[in-house]
């Protein structure tokens, strides 16, 4: 049976209240929590793009039991890999060995404030694989240094080591992404039911390992009402990567998305409370192989009521899945 996870969707609500969502999945019965890691939102109308990492912390120690992952980190422009390893061991000692440290190669939008520049998809990749190396040899304990094509690290070392570290999962789009996540990850994490994908990164030595995928939705009782919402907040997650990627910001996602109409989210995207949509749209991850999917619920301000249908209705729904 597929687990089934829940988002703090860090571009559509507050660090206090994305704590008492996380808090509130728990409660529902939800099996685990990703969490974005974004310094801008999509789009101006989600208005919101709090620390991901401190919040992190805030949930490792406002839950219990729910596993926390990042989805995702990149570890290449933005954040050195010798900080992203010391942030994601202490986030794993604060929750008790609940937490997955998410990686992929990021994106323009996030990327662009340091000013470094935006290297091409090839050179992302290559950094994303030698990050990977660095945090690893990080969480191995003792000093580290590196000399390598991308990063330097001097006399590294992480003070303060969980007894297991963080899981390590890499998100991919491409056969290229699916080689670094089957030969240096621990999972691997995609936002499409591609079962291409996931026999790539079996191929690049995957088999067996936990696949992690994601998946809008849109809870309403108003059918037309959450439609209008997936369509104000959400049509960006209707565009091509290659294109998204390389954006610098909402206001260049809300030109890519202007052809988009609200048919189209309506197809792509489970609105309304009929839970057959839901069911149907995680079953075909399930199919493609994965299994753990988690959940986005569009609209920051309507988690809560998501949360108590997903309790009442929808989880027990999936769990026959």
């Amino acid at each position: 049976m597929a687990q089934i996870g829940y988002t703090m969707m860090t571009e559509q609500a507050g660090p206090r209240e994305l704590v008492d969502h996380v808090v509130a999945a728990e409660r529902a019965g939800f099996d685990f929590s990703v969490t974005s890691d974004h310094y801008f939102p999509w789009l101006r109308s989600q208005g919101h793009a709090p620390y991901a990492w401190s919040v992190l912390g805030a949930a490792a120690q406002a839950t219990e039991r729910i596993p926390l992952m990042t989805y995702v980190t990149c570890p290449t422009v933005r954040y050195h890999p010798a900080v992203i390893a010391q942030k994601a061991a202490t986030t794993q000692l604060l929750s008790g060995g609940r937490f997955r440290l998410g990686l992929g190669s990021g994106e323009n939008l996030n990327e662009h404030v340091v000013g470094a520049g935006w290297p091409a998809p090839r050179t992302r990749l290559e950094m994303l694989a030698e990050a990977v190396e660095i945090i690893r040899a990080l969480f191995g304990g003792g000093d580290v240094t590196h000399h390598g094509e991308h990063f330097d690290v001097e006399n590294a070392r992480l003070w303060d080591l969980p007894e297991q570290a963080p899981p390590i999962g890499v998100a991919v789009s491409g056969p290229v992404s699916c080689g670094v996540a089957g030969e240096l990850a621990d999972l691997v994490i995609a936002t499409e039911p591609r079962a291409d994908l996931l026999a790539e990164f079996d191929r690049h030595g995957g088999t067996g390992k936990p696949r992690v995928g994601q998946l809008q939705v849109c809870y309403d009782p108003d059918r037309a009402a959450a439609v209008d919402r997936a369509y104000e907040m959400a049509r960006w997650s209707l565009g091509a990567w290659p294109v998204n990627s390389e954006l610098r910001g909402p206001a260049g996602f809300d030109a890519a998305a202007a052809p988009i109409t609200h048919e189209q989210v309506a197809e792509a995207i489970p609105c309304g409370d009929d839970v057959r949509l839901f069911t149907d749209a995680v079953q075909a991850y399930v199919d493609a192989g994965f299994t753990e999917i988690a959940l986005v619920q569009v609209g920051g301000d309507h988690q809560l009521p998501f949360l108590e249908w997903a309790n009442r209705t929808l989880l027990p729904e999936l769990r026959k899945l």
